[in-house]
């Protein structure tokens, strides 16, 4: 199945040079007046292996199809996180290795899906948008209007994500998890 460069996601299995990849982390980038492209870090699956790879935008990417089995996020313990299938309480462990930077969008009981190949857990394919809680941020401005500035923002996962001047600790926000961008008040 093919899919634009641009859909890329931290978790999803991708065939590279005829090779399984876990794509690790995306990056989206538009260099001053060049074109825009995705830094991709991926992670071949045979042989663990870790590289960073160029894609430009329109490049069809081949998305592998592998089973995916809907589950549940239930804590992290250490590099160790652990996930349930709601429908008969199997419990599946994946290490943050193998999760790259999808678990920096890991928050209690958020329902991802699980992907298997050849029945080994390989990845995990992340909701469009994840709610997060702010944890820490510069107090909010009251008189503060929709502009162009923004504020980082930690959130409990410890993503830090750029937030207009309103939003205070405490608050929950919907992130975009192709970009880790915001979107809104949740």
């Amino acid at each position: 199945m093919a899919i634009p460069a641009t859909q890329m996601r931290p978790g999803m299995i991708i065939k590279h040079n005829n090779e399984l990849h876990a794509v690790f982390a995306v990056e989206h980038r538009t260099p001053g007046n060049l074109r825009a492209f995705i830094q991709a870090k991926l992670r071949n699956l045979r042989t663990g292996a870790m590289f960073e790879h160029r894609f430009r935008s329109p490049d069809p990417i081949e998305r592998v199809v592998v089973d995916e089995v809907p589950m549940e996020f239930l804590y992290a313990d250490g590099d160790d996180y652990y996930f349930m299938n709601p429908q008969d309480y199997e419990q599946t462990t994946l290490k943050q290795s193998t999760l790259g930077d999808a678990v920096e969008y890991l928050t209690p009981n958020l329902q991802i899906k699980v992907s298997y190949f050849d029945g080994i857990p390989v990845g995990i394919e992340l909701p469009g948008t994840v709610e997060m809680t702010v944890v820490e941020t510069e107090p909010g401005i009251k008189s503060a209007t929709a502009s162009s500035v923004t504020k980082p923002a930690k959130t409990e996962t410890g993503l830090v994500v750029q937030v207009p001047p309103f939003i205070n600790e405490g608050e929950k926000i919907r992130v975009d998890t192709a970009e880790g961008a915001y979107l809104s008040r949740a």
